[in-house]
């Protein structure tokens, strides 16, 4: 079907976003790091957004609902990851099974109307964009970030440089039984000998 490439791409994207998720520590969530403003969401909150924005999107969206409250009793990282990962895995099992009239029928997305297509482009966008802000939150926090969709400077720099692509755990089910025993995370080689940029002289 013309448009398994959006729910492909939302199956990976679940994975990326728990991944990122579980690099963090449980001290983490609450800290927000001096160089952000007040205002700025720290790992919790973000976790938090994700969860009742995705929800509040497929409900509204795509009358998508999963029955469960989007956000765990007990906020802590694990319980977050395993009602993401049960929430949104529901979801994708609803997508795999609409047909092509499905995504091109239009439905309000805020205060316009666009095609289902178009809003699960927009959703897919969005979760990317919140998880970048994590990814820098992660840095900022002094922690080794893994790849998300390609090399990075723990896994050893530029692919030019024939640094290897090393994702935290292969599939979700691995990441929630590794993380459930304390963290099974891929072993990281750290910084290669050469620069992490393109432009090192400057």
């Amino acid at each position: 079907m013309e448009y398994d490439f959006l729910v492909d791409t939302y199956d990976s994207e679940r994975l990326k976003t728990l991944s990122v998720w579980s690099m963090f520590s449980d001290e983490d969530l609450p800290v927000r790091p001096p160089a952000l403003p007040a205002r700025d969401r720290n790992a919790l909150e973000h976790m938090v957004h994700q969860c009742m924005s995705e929800d509040r999107w497929f409900c509204r969206m795509f009358a998508i609902d999963v029955g469960a409250p989007p956000v765990p009793v007990k906020e802590t990282r694990l319980e977050f990851i395993t009602r993401y990962a049960e929430d949104s895995g529901k979801r994708l099992a609803v997508l795999r099974q609409k047909d092509r009239a499905w995504w091109q029928r239009d439905v309000a997305f805020f205060d316009r109307t666009r095609s289902v297509a178009w809003i699960m482009v927009r959703r897919i966008a969005h979760t990317a964009q919140h998880r970048g802000e994590m990814t820098a939150l992660l840095r900022l926090l002094g922690r080794q970030v893994h790849s998300v969709y390609g090399p990075s400077v723990d896994t050893g720099g530029l692919p030019d440089n024939s640094a290897p692509t090393i994702y935290a755990y292969p599939d979700i089910e691995s990441l929630i039984a590794g993380e459930s025993r304390g963290g099974a995370k891929t072993v990281l080689p750290g910084p290669g000998d050469k620069p992490s940029t393109e432009r090192p002289d400057r």
